[in-house]
Order: C-alpha cells, then sequence, then structure tokens
C-alpha cells in the first residue's frame, strides 16, 4: 500500500491521498475577483488526481495584496467569483482550500512578468504599506508600523475571510505566516524591532499569529481543518530558527490549527539558500517532532518515489508540491501510476490507467 495515496482525516474533512498542491500566486484578479484562468488553472488538478489543491495566496484586505493583480476575499463578490471554483474542484473528487494572506512590506509590487520591478508607486494603482516596524524589504518603499488599532484590524480582516472562504465552500482553511509577508515579518527578529507585546521574545514575536489562528478558529467553528504555512528559517544570521518554528508550530497547533505547511526564506533579500531535492524536508521533520504536530513537507519534490519515501521515513504527514503540478497538472495520476497505487481515475482518462 502506496503511504502517499492513502487517504488522510483532518476534522470534518477526509482527503482521499496526501499528494497536494501548494498556493501558486497567479497574478490574474482584476480588482481582487478571480477570473476563468483560475477556474481551469485549479479544476484541472483536481482532474489529475489531487487530494487537496489550495488556491493562491488570498489577501484579507485590498493593501494586504502581493500586487495589484492578487485575488482577495474582503468582498462579497470576491468570495461569489470563488464559489463556482470550489464546486468545480469537488466535482472533480478533490478537496479545495485557500490560504488568506497579507503581504505587509512585500505588497503594493509588480507582477513577476512587468516590466517594471519593486514598489508599484500610487499614480500606477499602488498603495502604502505597513509592517511590524518601519523597515523596507531591500528595493522596496520603507513601510509603517501598525499601531494597536491596525492589528485588531488585521486579525479581524482573517477572520471575515475565513467567514467568507467556508460560505464560498471551501473546505480547508491556510494561514500564510512564511515567505517574509506579514504574519513572517512579525515572527522574525530581523524585521520586527518592536518593543511591545508584539516584539522581542519569540512567545510576543508569535502573538500575531496565535491571535489570527484564535479568530479564525472561532469564526469557523471547530469541523474546518486549518493549516498555517510557516518559513522554518530565513536562511539568514539573526532570523527565525527551526527552534523557533517549532515551538511556534506547537502553539498554533494548541490555539486551534490542525497541520503546519513547513517552507522556508522570503523574509530578506541577502538569504542564502542551499537547493537541492527535498532541501526543505528535514524543516518539516524538525517541527513534527517524531509526530507530535502533523506537518506538510514542500520543496523540489518532484517524483512519486521521492514523495513516498519523505511519508515513509516519517518526516511529514502530506506532500505539497508546486512546480511539478504547472509542469503536469496530472501528477497526481501519473505518481500512483508509478506507485502501483489503486486510485480512482476520472472515467474520461480510463485508457491510460495501467497501460
Amino acid at each position: 500500500m502506496s503511504i502517499l495515496f492513502s487517504p488522510l482525516s483532518i476534522r470534518s474533512t477526509t482527503f482521499r491521498n496526501r499528494l497536494w498542491v501548494s498556493p501558486m500566486c497567479m497574478y490574474s484578479a482584476v480588482d481582487g475577483v478571480v477570473q476563468e484562468w483560475h477556474h481551469t488553472h485549479l479544476a484541472q488538478f483536481a482532474s489529475g488526481g489531487a487530494g487537496l489543491i489550495v488556491a493562491e495566496a488570498t489577501a484579507v484586505v485590498p493593501e494586504g495584496r502581493i500586487s495589484p493583480r492578487d485575488a482577495g476575499l474582503w468582498t462579497d463578490e470576491q468570495r461569489d467569483a470563488w464559489a463556482p471554483i470550489v464546486t468545480a474542484i469537488h466535482d472533480r473528487g478533490a478537496a479545495a482550500g485557500v490560504q488568506l494572506a497579507h503581504a505587509g512590506r512585500k505588497a503594493s509590487t509588480w507582477w513577476p512578468w512587468a516590466e517594471q520591478r519593486g514598489s508599484v508607486p500610487t499614480d500606477d494603482g499602488g498603495w502604502a504599506t505597513v509592517a511590524p516596524s518601519a523597515v523596507a524589504f531591500d528595493g522596496y518603499t520603507e513601510p509603517s508600523a501598525l499601531d494597536a488599532a491596525g492589528i485588531d484590524a488585521v486579525v479581524s480582516a482573517f477572520a471575515a475571510a475565513a467567514r467568507r472562504a467556508v460560505d464560498a465552500g471551501f473546505d480547508v482553511l491556510e494561514i500564510h505566516g512564511a515567505h517574509g509577508y506579514l504574519i513572517h515579518q512579525f515572527l522574525s527578529s530581523l524585521s520586527n524591532l518592536r518593543e511591545d507585546d508584539y516584539g522581542g521574545s519569540v512567545e510576543n514575536r508569535a502573538r500575531l499569529l496565535l491571535r489570527v489562528v484564535d479568530a479564525v478558529r472561532a469564526e469557523v467553528g471547530e469541523g474546518v481543518p486549518l493549516l498555517v504555512r510557516i518559513s522554518a528559517t530565513d536562511h539568514a544570521e539573526g532570523g527565525f530558527t527551526p527552534e523557533e518554528a517549532t515551538v511556534v508550530g506547537e502553539w498554533a497547533v494548541a490555539h486551534g490549527a490542525d497541520l503546519i505547511d513547513v517552507s522556508s526564506g522570503g523574509l530578506v533579500a541577502h538569504q542564502r539558500i542551499s537547493v537541492f531535492p527535498g532541501y526543505q524536508v528535514p524543516l518539516a521533520e524538525t517541527v513534527r517532532q517524531a509526530g507530535r504536530i502533523p506537518v506538510s513537507a514542500v520543496g523540489l519534490i518532484t517524483a512519486a518515489e521521492q514523495a513516498e519515501q519523505v511519508l515513509a521515513q516519517g518526516a511529514a504527514d502530506a506532500i505539497f508540491a508546486g512546480r511539478e503540478w504547472l509542469r503536469d497538472p496530472h501528477f497526481g495520476l501519473r505518481a500512483a501510476h508509478e506507485l502501483g497505487a489503486d486510485v480512482p481515475w476520472p472515467p474520461q482518462y480510463e485508457r491510460a490507467h495501467w497501460r
């Protein structure tokens, strides 16, 4: 029996397998409203055998968008645009999730294929950004430090977006606390220079994340699986460490999260990352604490046997992949075929099953 293609149950949701699609920004929304591109993009992964598909970083407020083309969930119009996409994923047998996000000081930037780089000027549709401290990401506009009322508003926005997500039909919610965005900015001493209850000790730096977990759980109830993505290291001296990530992951689970989605990096431009197949798996294994905390692994996991071995060695409970799904939207079916796992195929694709 393949572990990768065994079911996994979290709260009220059972995933048909443990090979999942990571949230990947498409920079193709209009005023935060997802388009036909998102429908085709996400539904194909369900046809391709994914157990869970987590939609891209979706801003909880307009100023939380990475770029002007990011998806959002701060209006009912945005919620209603997500609903048919969720239905399409369900109709193809997969669970649907969405990553709730606020980009903080890395907001208001140009999308990857724009001719420009850095922060978008206000005259071109950009906006003022916020962060735990008035410290800019290298090459970006300096943000304003959030005050207490601003922090409260961020927490409330995450809860409101979570409600819209559940009303749109999403099965799973993920809080984005990684890749240098707002919650990660609070977690790391490299970007958080505060001297109040949100700065200094790891307990204080984790306070925003835990408040968001509490607020989202209270809003959506006990049945909805809640994931938290973290960067378990900043890959930079003086930054967030795997040891801190382990403690914060344990706290997040105690506050109502169900699984820690372990990634790394993204906070500072001077990070130094050694990249190789499965390079982030040891971080997931560290945070997992020999099974005490459910985690997922991600990071250049591109082959069926590789993913199977990550689970078999006890490094993670599930696998997220990104680029491999973009290269092959039927990665799930191909992986099942290669591992000899007997999984249901769409009847339209049966001619490729076992042959």
